[in-house]
């Protein structure tokens, strides 16, 4: 996990400081009519014309920070704030040092801009997952106990249709249908601002029904392939033979075996919902970590940008792992020695 966060984040930083992206921040914090020269010089007095890895191993605090002499004159440390006494300054201030930069677009210190979003995005997840979760496993279950029924193939078409519905689709048309005063059904409100704040079923529940019908198709269709094969093995079989009730065969007997599959996918829901929201997030004007992606990369806020990087890192490989655990709970046939 360890090696893998190194190599995702060394590419991200490789890409976020090309020259076209430091030449725009330079232009951007300076003014747009800068000279070449007046571009080099900027990016030579903030410590940007420093080698890559010398740069890379600030950012992330295992080297020491920069200070530098500018050709104003002026001495600058990147351990010190603009105002503050180079003296006194750390000599380390990475992301391991918890010093995750100054956001250049927001004006905020980068981890209190990530963790106002972090909260929003996670508020948003949390009743994501509690509508998609539940109705993705009932709908699979559902359509897998009795292969090629009738309840199986309309319940399929269901969930490809869903899972084959874009979000920017689904969204204008939820929109449309129930929020536009063209139609009528002014049930729910466009936007979800106000949400962000306070929360209600009528500002809240559009972005939430947009993601999960999106996601819920692709888990139910998992379930509902997962069940099918479970319930022609042979101890099911056997249960059947013995008389066990068909009601205690699923619950008992196929549910558990038929949910491993299904849980590596609802785990892996988790970086998509973090990630994956930027439309939707866009689309009903609700500011959370997507908006700041989108935010920090059409404004080449790199400090910003490495930020969300990093976090969507640690998610990821976390989903990985609690993945790779559960499996022991759900799996009676792996073991860890």
């Amino acid at each position: 996990m360890l090696l893998t966060a190194l190599c995702l984040t060394l590419l991200v930083f490789y890409l976020t400081n090309l020259a076209p992206n430091l030449e725009k921040l330079a232009k951007t914090q300076g003014n747009f009519r800068m000279t070449d020269e007046e571009v080099t010089t900027y990016l030579a007095n903030h410590g940007y014309a420093q080698p890559f890895l010398a740069k890379y191993g600030q950012w992330l605090g295992v080297l020491p920070g920069y200070v530098i002499i500018g050709h104003d004159g002026q001495t600058r440390a990147k351990c010190a704030p603009e105002s503050g006494v180079i003296e006194t300054a750390p000599r380390f201030c990475g992301i391991l040092q918890g010093d995750w930069g100054q956001s250049s677009v927001i004006k905020k210190d980068v981890g209190t801009v990530i963790a106002d979003k972090l909260a929003l995005t996670g508020k948003l997840m949390f009743w994501v997952l509690v509508l998609m979760v539940p109705s993705a496993l009932l709908i699979g279950v559902l359509a897998g106990m009795r292969e090629g029924s009738r309840t199986d193939r309309t319940l399929s078409t269901i969930s490809i249709t869903t899972s084959a519905t874009p979000e920017y689709v689904s969204g204008v048309l939820f929109i449309a249908v129930f929020a536009s005063s063209a139609v009528g059904l002014k049930w729910f409100k466009g936007t979800a601002t106000s949400a962000m704040d306070h929360a209600t079923f009528e500002n809240f529940f559009l972005p939430v029904l947009t993601i999960a019908a999106y996601g819920m198709g692709y888990i139910a269709r998992m379930t509902r392939a997962s069940m099918a094969e479970v319930m022609t093995s042979q101890y099911i079989r056997t249960a059947r033979l013995k008389g066990v009730s068909f009601g205690n065969i699923v619950v008992k007997h196929a549910l558990r075996n038929a949910l491993i599959a299904p849980f590596t996918v609802i785990m892996l829901q988790f970086p998509w919902l973090l990630n994956g929201v930027v439309i939707v997030e866009t689309l009903f004007n609700y500011k959370g970590f997507g908006w700041a992606m989108v935010l920090a990369a059409s404004n080449n806020d790199i400090e910003l940008l490495l930020g969300i990087s990093v976090v969507s890192v640690i998610v990821v490989l976390l989903t990985q792992l609690i993945s790779d655990i559960g499996y022991v709970y759900l799996n009676p046939r792996i073991s860890v020695t």
